[in-house]
C-alpha cells in the first residue's frame, strides 16, 4: 500500500525530526550539573541591648531587643526548683535559651557542675566536636562555654557561677531539625548576643 504524504505536512515531519536531533545531541554532549541546595535567606536585625533587671531575680545582664523574656514554670512538667527559671524567646529565629537558675545551698557545687558537663555530653552521639572555654569576666561571674558542633539540638550552651551561692545554665535550641548548615549563620549570630549575655551578667 503506497502511502502519499502532502508535501506541507512532509515539511513539518522533517523540521520536528531536525528539533528532536538537536535537543537529543545536545543533552548528550552537555554536563549533568546537580542543583545546589539552597536555604531561605535570613534577614538579620541590627545588634541592639536592653537590661533584664527584675525584681526579687537574683541576677541581672543585657540581652537583645529582638528577643522575648518569658517566665519559665515548668520543667518536664513538674514545678521549676525556684520562680526564677527563664526563656529568651527569639520569635524571628523560631530560637530559645533555656535559662535554668539554682543556688549552690541547696545543691552540692561538684554536683552542679557534673550535671552541666552530663547534659552537653548527651550530645556526644551526633556531635562532630565539643570544644569548651572558660569564662572569667571582671564582675566574678566564672563558668565554662560549650560549642557544640555537627547536628545536635544545641550547638551552644554555658554555664556561670560564683561557686558559693550562685549557679546558672543556658542552652540555645531550635524549634527546627537540626541541621550544621542551615542554621549555622544564626547560629553564629546568637552567639554574639549569648557572650554579650555573659560578659554583662552579675549577680545581686
Amino acid at each position: 500500500m503506497k502511502i502519499e504524504v502532502e508535501s506541507g505536512q512532509m515539511n513539518r515531519i522533517l523540521t520536528l525530526l531536525f528539533v528532536c536531533m538537536m535537543v537529543g545531541s545536545f543533552s548528550c554532549n552537555s554536563p549533568f550539573v546537580p542543583k545546589q541546595r539552597g536555604y531561605f535567606k535570613i534577614d538579620l536585625p541590627q545588634k541592639e541591648y536592653k537590661v533584664f533587671n527584675q525584681p526579687g531575680y537574683p541576677y541581672t545582664f543585657e540581652y537583645p531587643v529582638y528577643a522575648n523574656i518569658i517566665k519559665d514554670s515548668t520543667f518536664f512538667g513538674d514545678a521549676t526548683e525556684n520562680p526564677w527559671w527563664i526563656n529568651i524567646d527569639f520569635p524571628q529565629f523560631n530560637g530559645r535559651i533555656y535559662i535554668s537558675y539554682k543556688e549552690i545551698g541547696a545543691n552540692k557545687f561538684d554536683k552542679l557542675i557534673n550535671d552541666a558537663f552530663t547534659l552537653t555530653n548527651k550530645h556526644t552521639s551526633k556531635a562532630a566536636s565539643i570544644d569548651d572555654s572558660l569564662i572569667n569576666t571582671s564582675n566574678n561571674i566564672h563558668g565554662i562555654f560549650f560549642k557544640v558542633g555537627g547536628n545536635v539540638a544545641t550547638a551552644n550552651q554555658f554555664f556561670v557561677t560564683d561557686s558559693v551561692k550562685h549557679f546558672l545554665r543556658g542552652a540555645l535550641y531550635f524549634d527546627a531539625t537540626p541541621n550544621e548548615d542551615s542554621l549555622g549563620l544564626v547560629n553564629d549570630f546568637l552567639l554574639k548576643d549569648m557572650k554579650h549575655m555573659i560578659s554583662t551578667f552579675k549577680w545581686k
